[in-house]
């Protein structure tokens, strides 16, 4: 069974660069220099969290350059490979350049207040992009379900169409305004007290110190063992003496370092703690870094991952599989040709492939510098400048705070657009304009309003009406619904007179449902005047029931004064048939929503927030029972 492929962590960022037209193998490695060449100024002098920014050649179907990097805790190590990326693209105009991470394309979830509304994550693959310093979105109206091949070709024909709105500019390079300034003032310079062997490798190596500050880091119980001995990098246990450095990291490293207790081995040469508190200090960070270097060292030396071949056999082995050299013989005059341009690629990008394999195969270069002589008076002499300020460790809360708040600031203006938006939509929808002044406030308005608003169709997103809406009325037979109501309601009642009496109003009933079913004309013209009575007798049922109580004294009838109404009904008739008259609809739903508005007291409570959303302004019950009549 084939070895599986090992799954890449989620702090990883993605990135491939297209070039415009196809490129050949040399002319993609001659890209690839001119882009490192370009980037080296910037790089050179960077430590990274995990790994430092790479390219590599792919010869898939769309030749291109890709690559990716693990980020880790440091998120500043993924925004500043998007400032690469963006610099990429403006000094070789003819690329397109895609980058995303775990989360997927996290420069939209960046710019997610100003995006058009149909792109979302379900249709976003192959649609954004970078070019020529600016971010790029394929319509969705050009190609609905865009193919990698599509979109680059739509890119090259119709850039102008695809360019991303201001807002999205703006929302995405606001992240990377600041770089590579900010990258710079991301790196933290400390004095530490190490082994000579430490502070060697560090000399040697700056950047092997993210690799010590990892194995710290992520430390178990088995790489723990390492540390108890000390065997590689503290060959004199206490003897040993501790020279001071100046290290270089990442502010994220330093705070992993400066935020975890860890005891020192008891091999370990740690000063007394009751003498120099600043020199304790530089010791006990320097023993955190010693003890990462040993886990890291044993920990790959037993995985043996190194004994696999350099990155330069790897890269010609690429080749060989790639048919770089064309099937050509060994020794020939084309295949040298072919072997020095490769060599001499190789040799120009060795600064970031040297980088790269060093941090994978750190064991290697590691007994590389140890075997060179050196000794504790190589770091006596130097002059270690003072450690920087690391008060930023402790005042982050500030930071934190100003970005919630311009978080919030910028989430109020999107909610204030919306809302806009909405009451824009929803005072055309329903027809009266609700911006009047409180003097004009006219009650039947709300009417209006709640039979506009009951009448749209309900979605998951509230109440809207759609664009292209069936406006065909419901097909009911009222004449065959009223029948079969009919016929359920006789049937009842004949069930009913059979249990509470079995006299001959009985047995007439069992007869007159016989001949109905016999199909005879006496049943036709049953059916006939069943449609009144059926009517009569089921308001009957309802007013008998309800006489005894006091909900028609709940409700307005037309023609009536509602405060009359309110204030004289105990004095209402008993009788029914007279107190019979139409119910004011509108006039009842007003009177309620006033009653409960009026209730609140001028706190938020359902009815203002109900009217509110359909763009209904209440005036204020100050003086109440003073209003406006209804």
């Amino acid at each position: 069974m084939a070895a599986t492929r090992p799954r890449l962590p989620d702090d990883t960022v993605f990135y491939s660069i297209y070039p415009d037209s196809t490129p050949s193998t040399s002319s993609l490695q001659s890209l690839h220099l001119q882009i490192l060449d370009h980037l080296s100024p910037l790089i050179s002098d960077c430590i990274w969290q995990h790994e430092p920014f790479n390219l590599s050649l792919s010869t898939t179907a769309i030749p291109h350059l890709h690559g990716h990097l693990r980020f880790g805790d440091n998120l500043e190590d993924e925004w500043f490979t998007v400032f690469l990326l963006f610099e990429i693209s403006r000094a070789f105009p003819a690329l397109s350049i895609r980058v995303w991470d775990s989360d997927g394309e996290f420069l939209l979830i960046e710019a997610a207040f100003h995006l058009p509304r149909w792109l979302n994550p379900d249709n976003s693959e192959n649609r954004l992009f970078i070019r020529r310093g600016d971010l790029h979105i394929i319509p969705k109206t050009s190609l609905p379900n865009p193919t990698l091949v599509d979109s680059l070709k739509f890119l090259i024909n119709n850039e102008n169409e695809s360019r991303a709105s201001e807002a999205i500019q703006n929302a995405v390079k606001s992240k990377i305004a600041d770089y590579p300034h900010r990258a710079k003032r991301n790196m933290h310079n400390v004095r530490v007290r190490v082994p000579v062997s430490v502070a060697q490798v560090l000399k040697h190596e700056p950047c092997l110190i993210s690799l010590a500050v990892e194995g710290f880091y992520d430390r178990d119980i088995d790489t723990m063992k390492y540390a108890a001995k000390m065997e590689r990098f503290l060959s004199k246990g206490k003897e040993e003496e501790l020279v001071l450095v100046n290290v270089k990291m990442s502010r994220a490293m330093y705070a992993q370092l400066m935020q975890q207790t860890f005891q020192a081995p008891k091999c370990y040469p740690m000063p007394s703690r009751s003498g120099d508190a600043a020199g304790y200090l530089e010791a006990e960070l320097g023993m955190k870094i010693a003890c990462g270097f040993e886990m890291v060292y044993w920990q790959r030396k037993k995985e043996g991952d190194e004994g696999k071949g350099s990155m330069r056999s790897k890269y010609f082995e690429s080749l060989e599989k790639s048919g770089y050299f064309e099937g050509l013989i060994p020794g020939s005059k084309e295949y040298k040709r072919l072997m020095e341009n490769a060599e001499e690629y190789y040799r120009k990008s060795n600064l970031f492939v040297r980088t790269s394999e060093m941090l994978s195969a750190p064991v290697r270069r590691i007994d590389e510098i140890l075997a060179l002589p050196h000794s504790a008076n190589d770091f006596r002499s130097q002059e270690v400048p003072p450690s920087d300020d690391d008060s930023w460790l402790y005042s982050g809360e500030d930071e934190l705070n100003s970005t919630l708040q311009e978080r919030e600031k910028e989430l109020e203006l999107y909610n204030s657009k919306l809302n806009s938006k909405q009451k824009s939509k929803e005072s055309q929808d329903s027809g009266p304009s609700f911006s009047k002044d409180i003097d004009d406030f006219d009650p039947r308005d709300i009417a209006k309003t709640m039979l506009a608003f009951v009448r749209k169709v309900s979605s998951y997103k509230g109440a809207e009406v759609p664009e292209n809406r069936n406006l065909e009325e419901v097909d009911l037979d009222v004449d065959r619904f009223m029948k079969d109501m009919e016929s359920v309601m006789k049937d009842q009642g004949c069930q009913d007179i059979a249990d509470n009496d079995d006299s001959e109003e009985g047995s007439s009933s069992d007869m007159d449902f016989d001949e109905f079913e016999d199909g005879s004309d006496v049943a036709e013209e049953d059916n006939n005047d069943g449609e009144n009575t059926f009517m009569s007798s089921y308001s009957d049922a309802l007013n008998s029931e309800l006489r005894n109580t006091s909900l028609k004294k709940s409700f307005i009838h037309a023609n009536e004064e509602p405060f009359k109404k309110s204030e004289g009904a105990s004095n209402a008739t008993d009788g029914m048939d007279e107190d019979f008259t139409p119910v004011d609809v509108d006039l009842n739903l007003v009177k309620n929503l006033l009653d409960s508005f009026s209730s609140q007291q001028g706190l938020p409570g359902p009815t203002s927030n109900l009217l509110g959303l359909m763009g209904v302004k209440l005036p204020k019950d100050d003086d109440k029972g003073k209003g406006k009549s209804l």
